[in-house]
């Protein structure tokens, strides 16, 4: 009995070697690679006629880490459930309990937010029960993702094509990226107009300034064209200016707060061009450990499924012992930074940061990965940064007036880094500094140029993996722990493509979207889905009990369901004829519809596999060569214009060109959208954009 040693189960193969050194020769450490019980595959597996009892099987593949679990269980002395510190890991911890037959209100659970030796230590000293309420709410969480995938899905199987499904974050996160997209497509710029200056003092004509517009005749004025701008300008030109006021102050910019799981995805999604699921999957590489060479297996971050941007005293007082030994005292705060976490968040953990801030990226550049390093160094000087001074920039602002003109001449120059000198999180501009010239009040000042010019307002932008992540989490809606398997299972399913960094919505992700609106509209709404999550949150916190949720959703979702499979006719995706022969036996090939969208396929299908891409013309020349253009698709999905004479002709447009000219500078015209009754032309020339709002005629589409 002696030598009995106590087990420890974490869920990683990779966590269980780096926390092995920690715990010495009486302890043994196994992974249960995540969960070893689960709801069965093949059957909804939640009695809704029996309170929502719960059905939980042996994950098939698992039974032999189940049996070895339960072999090293039976020779322990102790065993101790070391799964991650969050509501996921608690469940895994609990279903391992039920089958090792522990009693999960015995202390049994160990739970730490970084993986090194005193928090192992610490860990082990202070086991505690299961946290039930913990389990409920992924219970919960999970009961709810099953009863919508389980009960939309074959829904969508039946009446569009096998292999689609519905979530209820993946589903509200479709329905962002198309009406995104919607708002994008039915965007028509709007003309406007700038005026900007270029002044001196009298007294010294070579020391120029620029000065921006402030008030004519005590208002901002609205330049919406260029006649509006033309008198600006001329009025500008006529007045006789004097300095009237001159401001200086100094501007601080603070540093931003250390790393939650959210905005790692938005920070490394931004700088380093990782989607939300390559980001994750380095980020679990760091936490769980990387071989240090003599050092052995180190985890070198904290827990990366966080809301939280607290810090430990013990990793404050370690990050500012270095700050001032590395950057000296003029960076140090007086007292540590302390930031406020938003309104929603757990803040059941720490912030991402370093676990031993000695281990500087450049220290332990040679045993990463060039992307593990890209990302250890981003999270390591966002913290560091984190806790520094504010960078101090000596502002300038001299205000000249005269004549009904009033215009602003700005400056300002960084006088102290800051945090500035490890992280940069708000990419400065990179236009020329303005210095300008001493003036006194009273002195008079020359207009020397007044230059127009023409713009247009732009649509919002496209979403991205960042930009997505961040609505989701300014909504309330998923926990930043959902985001990258939400993100990477909507493109998965193919309703949202990603080009380059932007995502876009698919035909199907429309036609999913258009179904789940008409008949879950609860579902996808997105102020049921954010009061959901504030639900689990309660359930968490004892104060609601977790059943009360499914029954207050399922009956209303259940007459859904049953009104969805009357209502909803099959989308056929029909086989409709083309007058395109197949060349490799003959018979008419049929328009078919996949993800991309439409494409020809041989009826004869399985004897016959040839396909061809369907070729689209559109009643309008090629503006460069006078060929037809074709309307396309990118590999992305996109629809784009195209002449059929490429290569040899590469042109190429986004919006569907016209044959209609611009009347101010002769380019072609673009059609966007239709807007009520009219349609809108637009120039493509750039520099022109001249717009065109014509009726629609009854025969127009």
């Amino acid at each position: 009995m002696a030598n009995k040693k106590n087990l420890v189960i974490v869920e990683s193969p990779a966590k269980a070697k780096t926390i092995t050194k920690f715990l010495g020769k009486n302890y043994k450490v196994i992974a249960s690679q995540g969960h070893l019980r689960d709801l069965p595959k093949s059957q909804l597996g939640i009695d809704t006629q029996n309170d929502f009892e719960m059905k939980y099987i042996t994950i098939r593949g698992k039974g032999d880490i189940m049996a070895l679990i339960k072999k090293e269980a039976k020779a322990a002395e102790k065993v101790l459930l070391a799964t991650d510190p969050d509501r996921e890991g608690e469940a895994i911890s609990w279903h391992i309990a039920n089958v090792l037959n522990i009693d999960s209100n015995s202390k049994c659970r160990i739970e730490f937010n970084e993986i090194t030796k005193n928090a192992i230590k610490d860990a082990v000293k202070k086991p505690r029960p299961v946290d039930m309420n913990r389990v409920d709410s992924q219970q919960a969480r999970r009961a709810l993702d099953r009863l919508v995938g389980y009960g939309i899905s074959p829904i969508l199987w039946a009446k569009i094509k096998k292999g689609l499904s519905a979530g209820r974050v993946q589903s509200v996160a479709t329905r962002l990226v198309v009406e995104r997209d919607n708002e994008i497509n039915a965007f028509v710029p709007e003309e406007y107009w700038e005026v900007l200056t270029t002044l001196s003092p009298q007294s010294n004509k070579k020391a120029t300034m620029p000065g921006k517009i402030v008030t004519i005749d005590g208002k901002k004025p609205k330049l919406e064209n260029e006649k509006q701008a033309t008198l600006v300008a001329k009025k500008i030109e006529a007045a006789k200016l004097s300095v009237d006021d001159i401001k200086q102050s100094d501007k601080k910019r603070t540093p931003l707060a250390p790393f939650t799981t959210s905005t790692l995805q938005q920070d490394a999604g931004r700088k380093l061009n990782f989607s939300t699921a390559k980001t994750m999957q380095i980020a679990q590489q760091l936490y769980e450990g990387i071989s240090l060479g003599r050092k052995g297996n180190v985890g070198l971050v904290t827990y990366i499924r966080t809301d939280s941007v607290r810090i430990s005293n013990d990793a404050l007082e370690s990050v500012r012992g270095y700050i001032l030994n590395n950057y000296g005292k003029e960076f140090l705060p007086s007292k540590a930074n302390v930031y406020k976490g938003r309104s929603n968040a757990q803040d059941a953990h720490e912030a991402i940061r370093p676990t031993y801030i000695e281990n500087t990226p450049n220290s332990i550049k040679e045993h990463l990965t060039r992307d593990q390093f890209k990302l250890y160094n981003l999270i390591y000087n966002r913290f560091l940064a984190s806790q520094m001074n504010p960078a101090i920039y000596e502002t300038n602002t001299i205000l000249v007036s005269g004549d009904g003109v009033q215009l602003r001449c700005y400056e300002e120059h960084k006088v102290f880094d800051g945090y500035t000198v490890i992280y940069n999180d708000n990419d400065e501009q990179k236009e020329p500094k303005v210095v300008l010239p001493k003036l006194n009040i009273g002195e008079k000042v020359l207009v020397l140029d007044v230059k127009k010019e023409q713009f247009f307002t732009q649509p919002p932008a496209h979403f991205t993996e960042a930009s997505l992540v961040k609505q989701l989490e300014d909504m309330g809606i998923g926990r930043p722990s959902t985001y990258a398997p939400t993100i990477s299972t909507i493109i998965a399913r193919g309703y949202v493509t990603r080009e380059k960094k932007n995502l876009y919505a698919t035909e199907l992700g429309i036609m999913v979207n258009d179904i789940m609106l008409q008949y879950f509209n609860g579902v996808v709404d997105y102020d049921f889905t954010k009061s959901l999550e504030n639900d689990l949150d309660l359930v968490e916190e004892g104060n609601l009990k977790w059943k009360t949720i499914l029954r207050n959703f399922y009956p209303k979702f259940s007459k859904e369901l049953e009104i969805a499979e009357k209502e909803i006719e099959k989308i056929e995706i029909k086989d409709v004829e083309s007058d395109i022969i197949c060349d490799q036996c003959g018979r008419t090939m049929v328009y078919k519809m996949s993800k991309y969208g439409e494409f020809l396929a041989c009826p004869g299908f399985p004897e016959c596999r040839n396909t061809k891409t369907i070729v689209d013309y559109i009643d309008v020349d090629c503006p460069d060569c006078g060929s037809k253009l074709v309307k396309k698709r990118s590999k992305k999905n996109r629809v784009f214009y195209g002449c059929e004479n490429y290569p040899n002709c590469e042109f190429v447009s986004w919006d569907k060109p016209t044959n209609e000219k611009c009347p101010v500078c002769g380019s072609y015209m673009v059609e966007k959208p239709a807007k009520k009754d009219a349609r809108t032309l637009l120039c493509s020339n750039e520099k022109c954009r001249h717009k065109i709002e014509k009726q629609l005629e009854e025969n127009d589409d």
